[in-house]
């Protein structure tokens, strides 16, 4: 894995940044986007490399752009109206690269935010992701999720293999090797590793893997089904779907695999768990009344009460990061479609139209969702604003793409 290192904040004075807070809150309130000009890149020292200058340009108004609260311009389309201005410098020295970002108030005409990024060229997009992410926390106050990774489920090797990829579909990378069938991944919250079921010993059984060094452990080999495994907030408990008492049921492990505790009670197939924010629920899908549907329950599996009432097949449901909002895929037609409704049942709109969209799954801050479709044909990784605006396609080539999931930053 390449190594990143942010060296130094150049400016950031009290005064200032607070200037750069009143001048955001003031002229671009809530519902009103702000207009982001992205300068071309300029040299800092040595000899250009235009390639670059134009690759942190897109990837700048990829970001931004696709963030909501910025109308990005680019030299393309003019700076006219442009509140702020994105300025960016770098220097390539062999195989080392130094970027310098700023944030320049074109109406108080003064510098808001900068920063300077040094390391491996190869370390660019990581680079301009991060300070993307700094740039959204000025308007916001929140950090972005744009250094944030994607795990998901490829057939580009032609069986399913686990793959990570940039959440703007860069830079994939393999994970899994084993030629069988490997599925859902999870990311723990340091995002640092996984969890995923892999067949490679014949039966579906629930692997941990630590990404940097590669090292894996079988943490749950029951006879039967050891699938759907999903990390608690505090990384110590793993909520997973096993079928080794005869039925499917939701069960809880130690992040090693041990303390096996079972939260279902029933005749009916219950799969998908999947945590509340702050790890005292868990929502998951039952067919207990017939029809799979959401429920939620306490983590120790008490309190078990339906969530969903709409909807004849409802699956494969994510809680926000904030609390706020739940996501889940419902049967529309031949395909599916994803709805987001409040903890409380109130409030279940729909976010897709387009395709078949399943496997919904929330970015870090909760902004974004990440979901595959299979609305250009093949199925893909596509990205959406929480309130379904902004659907992008970041898959690459034709390979089809599922089950993805968003990992905090690296």
């Amino acid at each position: 894995m390449m190594v990143f290192l942010l060296c130094l904040l150049l400016l950031i004075p009290h005064e200032l940044s607070r200037a750069a807070d009143s001048y955001i809150d003031v002229t671009a309130p809530a519902g009103r986007k702000l207009q982001l000009f992205i300068e071309p890149a300029r040299i800092l020292s040595g000899v250009a490399v235009p390639e670059l200058g134009r690759e942190l340009g897109e990837l700048f108004a990829f970001d931004l752009g696709l963030a909501g609260p910025f109308k990005v311009s680019t030299p393309e389309t003019g700076a006219a109206g442009a509140g702020l201005v994105l300025k960016t410098s770098y220097a390539v020295n062999g195989t080392g690269f130094t970027l310098e970002c700023r944030i320049f108030d074109a109406v108080l005409n003064r510098e808001l935010t900068a920063k300077r990024y040094s390391g491996s060229i190869n370390e660019l997009r990581r680079m301009g992701h991060a300070f993307s992410d700094d740039v959204l926390r000025a308007r916001t106050g929140e950090k972005g999720p744009f250094t944030g990774k994607i795990a998901y489920v490829s057939k580009l090797f032609g069986n399913k293999e686990i793959l990570i990829m940039d959440y703007d579909g860069r830079n994939p990378q393999r994970v899994t090797n084993n030629g069988s069938i490997n599925l859902n991944p999870d990311f723990g919250p340091s995002g640092k590793e996984i969890v995923y079921t892999s067949y490679k010993k014949g039966n579906p059984d629930l692997y941990r893997r630590e990404l940097f060094t590669g090292a894996e452990a079988r943490i749950s080999a029951r006879s039967g089904l050891n699938a759907m495994g999903v990390y608690a907030p505090d990384g110590n408990r793993i909520a997973l779907t096993m079928t080794k008492d005869g039925n499917s049921e939701i069960y809880l492990i130690s992040r090693e695999g041990k303390e096996l505790v079972r939260l279902t009670r029933n005749p009916a197939i219950d799969v998908s768990p999947a945590w509340s924010p702050d790890g005292t629920k868990l929502v998951f899908v039952s067919d207990r009344l017939g029809k799979p549907q959401i429920f939620v329950m306490n983590a120790d599996g008490a309190n078990i009460q339906r969530l969903t009432t709409n909807g004849s097949y409802n699956v494969t449901p994510r809680w926000s990061p904030k609390g706020n909002r739940i996501v889940y895929a419902r049967q529309v037609g031949n395909g599916f479609q994803i709805y987001a409704i409040n903890p409380d049942g109130s409030q279940d709109i729909p976010l897709t139209t387009l395709g078949s969209n399943e496997h919904p799954r929330w970015s870090p801050d909760g902004r974004f969702i990440v979901f595959s479709s299979t609305r250009d044909g093949g199925e893909a990784i596509y990205l959406m604003q929480a309130d379904g605006s902004a659907q992008t396609r970041v898959s690459q080539g034709k390979a089809v793409d599922s089950h993805p999931t968003w990992s905090m930053d690296w």
